[in-house]
């Protein structure tokens, strides 16, 4: 092809879509000008249910609802009930406990800590075994039989058992 002809081609296309573009951009443009109207209009309005409202929609999915009030009288009931129930059950705490620890060979403090927390003297027995490890009574445990009951002190059953 010779160079003439084909920027005689290449003007005819500036030319053409030159002509299109200005056609195009002031023309009517009967799609953008035309707006379609819904069918079904819509209204968002903010409705405030009030609180018997609320608390009838509640109970019917089946939560329970309580007011301030009711909920306060209902934990004070309750802490009366275990206060009750607390000075019912502290004449029963009058009672001695008698325990016979039979100490065999190769037991050790924790074993000895075992059957007084079985017996509700001491609470931990692996805290009993560090407390006769910190006094240094861990090779006083001799093999025998040894009585202590729930009116001795701490010391008295330490005392008592590691001689």
């Amino acid at each position: 092809m010779k160079f003439n002809l084909l920027s005689s081609f290449a003007a005819g296309m500036l030319i053409t879509t030159t002509i299109c573009g200005a056609i195009y951009l002031t023309g009517k443009n009967d799609v953008a000008k035309t707006t379609t109207k819904p069918a079904v209009t819509t209204v968002t309005k903010k409705v405030q249910l009030t609180a018997d409202e609320m608390k009838k929609q509640l109970q019917a999915t089946g939560y329970i609802v309580q007011t301030k009030a009711e909920n306060d009288k209902q934990v004070q009931d309750a802490k009366a009930s275990v206060q009750e129930k607390a000075t019912a059950a502290t004449p029963a705490s009058n009672t001695v406990t008698r325990v016979v620890v039979n100490v065999s060979d190769g037991m050790t403090s924790i074993d000895v800590g075992r059957t007084l927390v079985r017996a509700n003297l001491v609470k931990n027995a692996f805290e009993f075994s560090k407390d006769i490890e910190r006094k240094g009574l861990e090779n006083k445990l001799k093999p025998g039989v040894y009585v202590v009951d729930s009116k001795m002190t701490y010391d008295q059953v330490v005392a008592a058992i590691f001689k």
